[in-house]
């Protein structure tokens, strides 16, 4: 473990080194606030969109996989439901900490921080991860939130979330890069360099924005926010290695990659949902600090126990 956790400390030193600048305010809100926007709409894409029409579909879709990743992540979030409603939470409360519990942050941290560490051959499995989150579990809380509300008919709900998943840049990007590599046709080479040299600015862009977000989140809540780190950090991945291994058995090193990556911490995107809902921002915002904090060992310990079980 100690190998592992020395390779992740330089991800998790730049995420320190975001909240230093901002909780210093050398590194302002506003700045943030762009910096976040950069990575998410240029850096980011530019990586998924090159990785993407670099491989194939064979290479990021495999079905036993998918389900794996599936029941694991439905299993926590159900959990996390139960223990809402048990609380007596209403409906869009008890989705919000769902998915606290059961959606990580693959995009700024999976993405760039597993594909170093775990190898090249890892991007495909973490694409197929990444979209379930985003097409899945997210259209899952717009579904949960408005229709508990009464927002609209069916046709509402529908556009909302179709509507969500267009304008995403990870799913564009990732769609985009697939429709090119079906076509065949290798990336010029001024475009692939192109590509690089913007989402090569993702990884060191991502982690410190993670960093500088964190800054101004609030430690409120802390024994609803330690559960549902512990959901997140401890039951996701349990529950995802239990299904790629037992329940729906894969190729031991895909599956090692679906486990850490549902290692990772609250997603931060979770928290701009809450806000725009006006759903339990607080503990949101909680959540992902702990987590994030806790995960420095965490994510270190899976990573280095499903390499140990290659």
């Amino acid at each position: 473990m100690l190998e592992i956790l020395l390779k992740t400390l330089p991800f998790f030193a730049l995420i320190g080194l975001g909240y230093g600048a901002a909780r210093t305010h050398f590194f302002s809100e506003e700045a943030t606030a762009y910096l976040t926007k950069f990575v998410f709409y240029f850096a980011l894409s530019a990586m998924l969109f090159r990785f993407s029409a670099t491989l194939s579909i064979d290479q990021i879709f495999d079905a036993r996989l998918a389900m794996a990743y599936l029941w694991g992540t439905a299993f926590v979030y159900g959990i996390a439901m139960l223990v809402a409603f048990l609380r007596g939470l209403d409906t869009p409360t008890a989705a919000i900490e769902s998915q606290c519990a059961a959606i990580g942050n693959t995009g700024f941290l999976g993405v760039p921080m597993l594909a170093v560490l775990l190898g090249q051959e890892a991007v495909g499995p973490i694409i197929l991860v990444l979209s379930i989150d985003l097409i899945v579990f997210s259209s899952a809380l717009v579904i949960l939130v408005t229709g508990s509300r009464g927002t609209g008919g069916a046709g509402a709900i529908v556009r909302t979330v179709l509507l969500g998943l267009v304008k995403n840049p990870m799913i564009v990007a990732i769609v985009s890069g697939l429709a090119f590599a079906w076509t065949g046709l290798p990336l010029p080479a001024p475009v692939n360099d192109f590509l690089t040299i913007l989402g090569n600015a993702a990884t060191p862009g991502a982690l410190f924005a993670i960093g500088a977000s964190l800054a101004s989140k609030s430690a409120e809540r802390l024994q609803i926010a330690g559960w549902l780190s512990f959901c997140k950090l401890v039951l996701h991945p349990a529950l995802v290695a239990l299904a790629a291994f037992f329940v729906f058995p894969v190729e031991t090193y895909k599956a090692s990659v679906a486990i850490s990556a549902a290692a990772l911490p609250v997603a931060g995107n979770v928290f701009i949902l809450a806000q725009h809902y006006g759903v339990a921002p607080q503990r949101v915002s909680a959540s992902i600090l702990i987590s994030t904090t806790a995960s420095i060992l965490t994510v270190s310990a899976v990573i280095a126990l499903v390499s140990g079980s290659g």
